[in-house]
């Protein structure tokens, strides 16, 4: 085995390929041919693609099959805090060994095909998914669909949550090729269960060429909320389940979420799985995600999400607007994002359920933007402007503490001084948002996890 520890593959699987993000199959599929794997699993496999809502989806998926006695192993990225977090069987991160057991069995396949990151450790994933012998297993998609590793295996049900614009640089500026990327998961007869209610004509056209099943939220199956409290129904073609309480993780688009994980189960398991109002409530309610709307600390109160596009933060907008008591106090936005996203419009579905902003750098992150080139995305945006409407003049800051702009702004090098400066300034009943990446809801937590220890 080249490494014994898990950290020692991980560092090495980083300099294996010299692109970071490689897409395309050939090189996963040459290396899944070598360790004698099959593009299928002596199970069903469901696959989630989407801009927002995967995670969520695979979290309830995986939480129902469990409470109805199945077996079921989960891939997911990226990680929060430690990569096994990845790879789950019946919800449990798998241990270093077996991780490091599965990338010497994957390293030894491959050859000299240089891997990247990702597809090292879907392959990784998948490699030990063949020997858990499961009753379910539930893929991620990583990026996109079509080309994305994680499509080197056959679904039985794909689940599309959403097509918005992330990822431009790979994907296309416009959801027309977004969704043709995202519909590239979609298999021939196979059942498409899709939670866009205005899904893309090419979504459409995949899903017909294919000769797919389509289950469409808000025409094949609803969610209907019962007036004056949170309680909800799933309405569907191959039955209805009334009663159903409010799923664990919060936002009213969570009910979608719970809804497309349901129908996908009953497509794979139509008679086994008998999923009673009482079954799916005690798995819904159980569930938890980090870095979703994740409450962290209490006075002033501190959320962090990990969202990165404009849907996501529209999304998130809403959920702050449902707090108890948000309109009597401020809010609080500590943002940090990658190079790669559209800062101006992730902030623009937010800003008006934000009266402070904090932004701060990802300095030592592949992909990471910079404070000095976040405030200069937002040179012509008016959230750097005071009450008075006048824009600060940018300058160069010092990176050892917070540089104010105006009484609603502010600049930090870190999310570490962000979040010094941000829980010196709030009051004890004001909200904190931390968002923008999965990076940053990392680095957060980590700050938090240290300060409550204190």
């Amino acid at each position: 085995m080249r490494f014994s520890k898990l950290n020692d593959w991980l560092s090495w699987q980083e300099t294996l390929n010299p692109e970071e993000i490689e897409l395309g199959l050939e090189r996963v599929k040459q290396v899944l041919s070598r360790a004698k794997r099959s593009t299928g699993f002596n199970c069903p496999l469901i696959t989630v693609a989407g801009t927002n809502g995967k995670g969520s989806t695979v979290a309830f998926l995986e939480a129902i099959a469990i409470a109805a006695g199945l077996k079921v192993c989960s891939y997911t990225s990226p990680h929060l805090l430690q990569y096994n977090e990845r790879i789950k069987i019946n919800g449990v991160a798998v241990d270093d060994n077996t991780l490091c057991l599965s990338f010497a069995r994957i390293d030894s396949a491959r050859g000299d095909v240089q891997l990247t990151y990702f597809e090292f450790g879907t392959l990784a994933a998948i490699d030990i998914f063949f020997q858990q012998q499961p009753d379910l297993v539930i893929l991620e998609v990583g990026l996109g669909g079509r080309l994305d590793a994680v499509n080197i295996m056959d679904a039985d049900v794909s689940i599309l949550s959403s097509v918005a614009i992330d990822h431009v640089d790979w994907l296309g500026d416009n959801r027309e090729e977004i969704g043709f990327e995202k519909a590239g998961v979609f298999r021939q007869g196979k059942t498409v269960i899709c939670g866009d209610k205005d899904p893309p004509l090419s979504v459409l056209t995949m899903a017909e060429d294919l000769h797919c099943p389509f289950l469409q939220y808000d025409r094949d199956f609803k969610v209907t909320e019962v007036s004056g409290s949170e309680n909800w129904s799933l309405q569907s073609s191959s039955g209805d389940i009334e009663g159903l309480l409010a799923p664990g993780l919060s936002g009213s688009f969570q009910k979608v979420n719970a809804a497309m994980a349901i129908m996908a189960l009953t497509q794979v398991f139509p008679e086994p799985i008998r999923l009673s109002p009482q079954l799916v409530n005690q798995a819904l309610a159980a569930v938890s995600l980090a870095g979703r709307f994740q409450k962290v600390h209490a006075r002033p109160s501190v959320y962090l999400d990990v969202a990165h596009n404009p849907q996501a933060a529209k999304a998130l907008g809403s959920q702050l607007s449902e707090l108890d008591g948000a309109a009597k106090a401020r809010t609080w936005a500590i943002v940090a994002m990658l190079k790669d996203k559209d800062v101006v419009q992730v902030l623009d579905s937010i800003a008006e359920e934000i009266d402070c902003w904090c932004f701060a750098g990802l300095e030592n992150v592949t992909r990471g933007m910079s404070v000095s080139e976040f405030t200069a995305r937002l040179a012509d945006s008016d959230l750097l402007a005071g009450s008075d409407g006048q824009k600060p003049a940018l300058r160069d800051f010092n990176k050892n503490q917070c540089t104010i702009l105006s009484e609603k702004a502010m600049l930090a090098n870190t999310i570490d001084k962000a979040c010094d400066a941000v829980l010196e300034r709030a009051g004890e009943h004001d909200t904190i948002i931390i968002f923008g990446s999965f990076i940053t809801v990392a680095e957060a937590m980590s700050y938090f996890s240290c300060l409550n220890k204190s």
